[in-house]
């Protein structure tokens, strides 16, 4: 398993000022992050689970809707359901997640956006260029649900490994096992990210992919964005007092 207590400790001596937890209830590792004085987000699929991060002490959630990349949840409920959601029954503040790359997402009702498939497509992400071009050339109906007979969903980039997972599971049914599917998830990233060999299995990717059509720098990203926002509240929203 993952040397949690070794992170933690190299958060803690980094100076790191907040830490996004997900899957796992956070409550083990919330005392000594606490007492370091760092900010916790917890990731949540579900309003359910951010009412439960909230009452723990969890200073945030990110919430994170069917759309995203990775690990949706099981629910399969999308952000404009959840966030309004999330709005309507939390205290504390919420960040959104999943379909997140332009400023239009900061209308919904969250404190802030929290960004995963948009920030590999940009200048400084340290990943082959191949990952960030099949970003900008996919559309959002060109990712796949996979893992899902193992309650484990992924949304993925369909490519030629994703395919034969999707058969394998298909001709499996509820038979399947990990160790049915290990070659098509298991050590994939380097060949992804690192060597650039696209078709070499499953890797997390959003629908938001169908949003992202360029490859700035995260400035050019944010400064985008920020303006984005800037115009929707000063001038769209405005208009509808009619006060523009």
């Amino acid at each position: 398993p993952p040397d949690y207590p070794g992170y933690i400790k190299a958060i803690i001596e980094g100076g790191v000022k907040a830490v996004e937890t997900a899957g796992n209830n956070p409550a083990q590792v919330l005392p000594v992050l606490k007492d370091a004085g760092i900010n916790v987000i917890h990731k949540c699929t579900a309003v359910r689970h951010a009412l439960k991060a909230q009452s723990i002490g969890c200073d945030a959630v990110s919430v994170d809707g069917f759309e995203c990349g990775g690990h949706p949840g099981e629910d399969d409920v999308p952000n404009m359901i959840l966030l309004p959601r999330a709005a309507d029954e939390l205290e504390i503040p919420f960040v959104s997640s999943g379909g997140q790359a332009d400023g239009r997402s900061l209308a919904m009702g969250a404190s802030g956006m929290n960004m995963g498939t948009r920030f590999i497509a940009t200048k400084e992400a340290p990943v082959h260029q191949n990952v960030k071009d099949a970003i900008v050339a996919a559309s959002e109906l060109d990712t796949r649900l996979v893992m899902r007979p193992l309650r484990n969903t992924e949304r993925v980039m369909n490519n030629a490994g994703v395919e034969r997972l999707l058969e394998k599971e298909k001709r499996l049914g509820s038979d399947i096992k990990f160790e049915d599917i290990i070659e098509e998830v298991a050590g994939i990233y380097p060949k992804i990210m690192v060597e650039g060999e696209m078709d070499a299995g499953a890797w997390s990717c959003g629908m938001v992919a169908g949003l992202i059509h360029d490859i700035p720098t995260c400035k050019e990203l944010i400064d985008r964005i920020m303006n984005e926002a800037h115009e929707i509240i000063e001038s769209r929203l405005r208009g509808f007092l009619g006060t523009a």
